[in-house]
């Protein structure tokens, strides 16, 4: 069964990368770019992660396990523009996806063909049209959304999104683009609910895997009572 999922690398505090770098100059000595390769530090040095990049090295780990599980469960991949156009140059002639990939922006632009199976196919009617079209083609795998946090967050806040993992880092960043943002438009009583399928600890990283169960109301606990939900007497 095809299910929507997505992951993505966060500190203690929630960041996955730094302030948005928004001026002239090199991305890469940008806070942005700090912060967001110290959040993946455990990714790039997983020997699953290297091979798909066509690099040499890397460690055969548990952490390498969950990029090589997370590769092979994806069908077809959904992205924001602003991830595809970053990476369009550094992930060269063949990319790691191996798979379809839709991306969701404003500005249209001709269906990129690439080797390994890649393709980046520009979606201009919305993030619902990118991932439905991602489902069609993933032949029953499932349809990997993969950022950035914005698009995640677009996602979860029309409800199309059926699983997410976390791979939380040990470092505090203080500052920069948060994955769970007020642009969630939740009521002022409401949240999404979340269930832990699974857990793994690893030294560099900690991976939560959460099914969504969607919008619920806020309900005030008995504050142990005993008598279950809070009720407001007059």
């Amino acid at each position: 069964m095809t299910k929507v999922t997505a992951q993505l690398s966060v500190s203690v505090d929630g960041f996955y990368a730094g302030p948005q770098f928004a001026g002239d100059g090199n991305w890469m000595d940008s806070a942005e770019s700090a912060a967001f390769f110290r959040v993946t530090r455990w990714a790039t040095e997983a020997m699953a992660w290297r091979e798909r990049q066509g690099f040499a090295g890397g460690e055969p780990d548990t952490n390498s396990d969950v990029i090589a599980e997370t590769f092979e469960a994806a069908g077809a991949y959904v992205m924001g523009r602003r991830m595809a156009d970053g990476g369009e140059v550094p992930w060269g002639a063949e990319p790691p996806f191996r798979a379809p990939v839709f991306v969701v922006t404003h500005r249209p632009r001709q269906t990129l063909p690439r080797e390994g199976g890649t393709s980046f196919t520009y979606v201009t009617d919305g993030v619902a049209s990118a991932v439905e079209q991602a489902r069609a083609v993933a032949g029953g795998k499932n349809v990997a959304v993969a950022g950035g946090g914005s698009l995640v967050r677009q996602v979860l806040k029309a409800g199309l999104l059926d699983e997410l993992e976390l791979h939380v880092v040990p470092v505090v960043v203080g500052t920069g683009l948060r994955l769970f943002d007020a642009d969630l438009d939740l009521a002022d009583k409401e949240a999404i609910e979340l269930t832990p399928t699974r857990v793994i600890h690893t030294p560099q990283v900690t991976h939560i895997r959460y099914a969504v169960r969607g919008h619920a109301p806020l309900v005030l606990d008995d504050r142990g009572s005993g008598g279950g939900p809070t009720v407001t007497r007059n």
